[in-house]
């Protein structure tokens, strides 16, 4: 049975066991997600492979990325969840005031992870961009008036949660790496998708001139 820790006694090497395999293969699937999706779609962007495999249907490539996605993020979460089981607790962690902070940041974070799936659609939330399925414009109403990326920390809030829900200090480092690999995907995937409609834009400017 793993134990918990004091947080007078304890040093910050002591909160996290290191020894865990788990908590290996939790930070690879943490790390693996962002590369796989950014990797697939930049290939499809250049070399249309889902496309192709789908008989020239870029919509259906798209929903086909859509389910490899969702099922790489339910594989990640469960990864997280048995190497969070793994680890020693901290005491302080389980206050019940932790408890309830876990509680709003679970929902809030889920609300915004929700809410921008709806705004954007199947397509707009999995890289529809990178299939030549663009949206007439950019959206800007809830939850993109609060944040740039609300799938992104949406997601970063949920980690956090289950991190202080379970009372594990390894849960707020695997949330400052899930944190740290987003940082690293948006400067990617900005960039890129900022010149797919701007690419758009010079083709119209072209064709109307």
């Amino acid at each position: 049975m793993v134990s918990n820790k004091s947080f007078q006694d304890s040093s910050l090497i002591d909160l996290v066991d290191l020894s865990q395999q788990s908590l290996i293969v939790s930070a690879a699937s943490i790390a693996f997600n962002p590369l796989f999706w950014n990797i697939v779609a930049r290939q499809e962007y250049s070399n249309k492979i889902l496309t192709k495999l789908f008989g020239g249907n870029g919509r259906y490539g798209c929903y086909f990325l859509a389910v490899l996605i969702f099922s790489l993020g339910i594989i990640r979460d469960y990864l997280y969840e048995k190497a969070l089981r793994d680890q020693p607790g901290l005491d302080i962690l389980q206050e019940d005031g932790v408890k309830y902070l876990a509680g709003t940041l679970f929902i809030s974070g889920n609300i915004l992870v929700i809410t921008s799936m709806w705004a954007l659609g199947v397509t707009g939330t999995y890289l529809g961009d990178y299939f030549g399925i663009l949206m007439d414009n950019r959206v800007t109403s809830f939850p993109f008036n609060i944040t740039d990326s609300p799938m992104y920390t949406g997601s970063v809030m949920c980690f956090l949660a289950t991190a202080l829900y379970y009372g594990k200090p390894a849960g707020l480092f695997l949330t400052a790496f899930v944190y740290a690999m987003y940082q690293i995907a948006l400067r990617f995937e900005d960039p890129f998708t900022g010149e797919i409609y701007a690419k758009r834009e010079r083709e119209r400017a072209k064709k109307t001139g």
